[in-house]
């Protein structure tokens, strides 16, 4: 029985190990979103960080819908980051779920 703890809190270990290292590679791992028309671009990196903003000229002359543009396009950007996140870590959450009996519902 004790041999069977170890090796669970083992297991437990390597698989917190394991989501440390997911998300310091989701930290290189970008998502690139644009408006619609093509005038804003913006790349963030999946665990949320703002990495490149692109804004053609045009969308200058508009201080009002260049703030619109930016909430929308940064918002759906980061919501499809957040999205690839969760996904990720949830995979190695359950990848790495040791088998102790009793816990097969959060599998």
């Amino acid at each position: 029985m004790f041999g069977d703890m170890m090796g669970m809190m083992g297991k437990i270990k390597e698989a917190q190990q394991k989501a440390e290292d997911t998300k310091k590679r989701l930290e290189t791992v970008y998502i690139d979103e644009k408006s619609s028309d093509g005038l804003l671009e913006v790349s963030v990196s999946v665990a949320g960080a703002v990495k490149k903003i692109n804004i053609k000229d045009e969308l200058l002359e508009d201080k009002e819908q260049l703030e619109d543009y930016l909430i929308l396009t940064l918002n759906k950007a980061l919501s499809r980051a957040k999205a690839s996140y969760d996904q990720e870590l949830a995979a190695v959450a359950k990848e790495g779920m040791p088998d102790i009996p009793g816990l097969d519902m959060f599998k």
